[in-house]
């Protein structure tokens, strides 16, 4: 990785710098601090639920929290990852590829979305920066909903 001194980013990187580097890999993917509220949350309400889980077995994306019983998967997006129209920001470094990036998870958030409802799920999907006590309490109203209309 080394050659004279000089940084050099490993092959088929996307890394402009070892430090960028760093910084991407240290981005949680799941247990994420508003997640981590969320649920919380729901569980002192009694709930039970799965975490980072498929809703779906042949769809190879998972949801952050499953109700598999109720069919709801929801869905807590970053603002960044996921372009909230109220906070992303555009990248100043390597901009060509990040939003690029950011607009393929867009798309394929929908096309999960699509994917999810065409097959009987209920998809809920809130910001990082949304109220955690606001998404739970939508979250368990759509629990107890969908669990009464299955009876």
């Amino acid at each position: 990785m080394m050659s004279d001194g000089a940084w050099e980013p490993p092959v088929g990187s996307w890394a402009s710098s070892a430090a960028r580097r760093r910084n991407m890999q240290a981005i949680r993917s799941r247990d994420t601090r508003p997640e981590l509220l969320v649920r919380r949350l729901l569980h002192a309400q009694g709930l039970r639920y799965r975490v980072a889980a498929k809703p779906l077995p042949g769809l190879r994306r998972t949801a952050d929290i499953v109700f598999r019983p109720a069919k709801l998967a929801v869905f807590i997006d970053g603002c960044y990852w996921h372009g909230c129209p109220t906070h992303y920001v555009p990248p100043k470094t390597n901009s060509g590829y990040w939003s690029e990036k950011v607009l393929r998870n867009v798309s394929r958030d929908r096309d999960t979305d699509c994917r999810l409802q065409a097959a009987g799920w209920t998809v809920l999907r809130f910001w990082e920066h949304e109220s955690a006590d606001d998404c739970a309490l939508a979250i368990a109203a759509a629990v107890s909903r969908l669990r009464d209309s299955r009876d």
